[in-house]
């Protein structure tokens, strides 16, 4: 019911939406007397932010139109090698008329970016690909909206999300890829390796875990506490909705993806209400470009998906109440998962200092998990001053991580590490590092 209310909300605050920016332009735009009239500004100022607050958003793009490699413009064009009834596999394809470009861009790591499926949409971390398109041949997850989905297509679990992973590693090649995680999807891409390295099939060259919450337990955020605090049958009671019948995927369960959004908000709402009244500043004096940049983040933050009710309850119990992957007890289907049979594959762990979602700990779990690879191939970074988003997106991901996350791809892609070159699980801790030094 309350999904059906929302909607209806949404529906008739729309119109309201609509005036309200007609109006502000009426009170902005330069050829209007009312342009010119005392507290004008402030007047456009107010209703810009009043229809941005109820305007309804959707899916941004990546608009990924270029990039520069070596001094050289390239166009990137994005196509859809695989698609799946959750998922579609997007490949940035670059292209160029210069032929040493081109024969640079051949020999170019690959990389799959597994982004999450936790409320945002995967265009969460454009600039994320944005930096790696400059170095190599990218693909990313780009998760589809619950709601989107016909019921026809059938329930969606956390192991049909491993085994999506699993596809799509096979599909860009095993053993040349390199993979990225980022957040939620570090636990089901652990898994998906670890499950392809105990059949002895070919795993990625490397893969790097990024501000995920492989041991929840340690240094619990609020996100950890309300899963770990609440009954899994209060979740299926209270967070589980059916889609309204004016979508294709009507009567789905789900987790809709405005219940996410105002937790989002809820945690840090004196900051989001600080931003907004900067931004109604920024308007009235003219500030075009932190207007600009406003507007950018909030059409990302704001966009929001639903996802299936089986996959966010199945994620809820097997990462934040029974800890399966650490306890060595959690099963895909009937394979249990055990990362300590990966051995051909690197390993690199990137926290941030500041970050509130996923704790200090989380994430560097993965190295006492994965005790089949060499302590000499496994390596930890800390990111001194970024918060969450800081370690995919801003100057802290350009200039601190990324240089890290590229420097280690490029190691591994150079001299790959073989599955023979297993060591003892008994050995050192790994490396730590506060900032690049390979």
């Amino acid at each position: 019911m309350l999904y059906q209310l929302y909607e209806t909300q949404r529906a008739l605050m729309s119109p309201f939406s609509e005036f309200a920016s007609a109006a502000a332009k009426l009170y902005s735009h330069p050829l209007s007397p009312f342009a010119h009239s005392p507290m004008a500004a402030r007047f456009s100022a107010g209703l810009d932010l009043m229809h941005r607050l109820a305007k309804d958003y959707e899916k941004p793009e990546f608009d990924i139109r270029g990039v520069d490699v070596d001094g050289v413009e390239v166009a990137v064009q994005e196509l859809v090698p695989l698609e799946k009834p959750f998922c579609r596999l997007l490949r940035f394809k670059r292209y160029t008329d210069d032929l040493t470009v081109l024969a640079k861009m051949k020999t170019q790591p690959t990389v799959l970016v597994v982004a999450p499926l936790s409320g945002h949409h995967s265009t969460l971390l454009r600039d994320t690909v944005k930096s790696l398109l400059r170095d190599h041949k990218v693909y990313i997850t780009d998760w589809t909206d619950a709601r989107m989905v016909s019921l026809e297509e059938g329930p969606f679990h956390l192991d049909d999300y491993v085994n999506y992973v699993q596809e799509f590693i096979r599909h860009v090649g095993a053993d040349q890829a390199h993979v990225i995680s980022v957040c939620q999807p570090t636990v089901p891409v652990l898994a998906a390796i670890s499950l392809m390295a105990s059949r002895g099939e070919p795993t990625p060259r490397s893969m790097t875990m990024m501000g995920g919450p492989i041991d929840a337990r340690k240094s619990p955020t609020a996100v950890n506490n309300l899963a770990m605090n609440k009954s899994h049958s209060w979740f299926e009671n209270n967070v589980i909705y059916r889609v309204p019948p004016n979508f294709p995927g009507a009567g789905r369960a789900v987790y809709p993806g405005f219940l996410q959004h105002t937790g989002f908000v809820a945690m840090n709402p004196d900051r989001h209400l600080s931003s907004h009244y900067d931004y109604f500043l920024d308007l009235v004096r003219g500030d075009d470009d932190s207007a600009e940049a406003h507007r950018k983040f909030y059409d990302e933050y704001n966009a929001v998906l639903d996802m299936p009710a089986e996959y966010y309850l199945d994620t809820i119990k097997t990462v934040f109440q029974d800890f399966a992957l650490v306890n060595g007890t959690w099963k895909v289907g009937d394979d249990l998962v055990r990362p300590q049979d990966i051995s051909g594959t690197a390993l690199l762990t990137v926290e941030g200092e500041l970050d509130d979602i996923s704790g200090a700990g989380q994430t560097r779990a993965a190295h006492e998990l994965c005790s089949g690879i060499p302590a000499s191939h496994q390596y930890h970074y800390d990111a001194i001053g970024a918060g969450h988003y800081g370690i995919f997106s801003g100057r802290r991901w350009r200039e601190m991580v990324y240089p890290e996350v590229r420097s280690f791809i490029a190691k591994y892609d150079a001299a790959p590490l073989t599955a023979s070159a297993a060591t003892s699980s008994k050995r050192p801790a790994a490396r730590s590092r506060s900032k690049a030094t390979t």
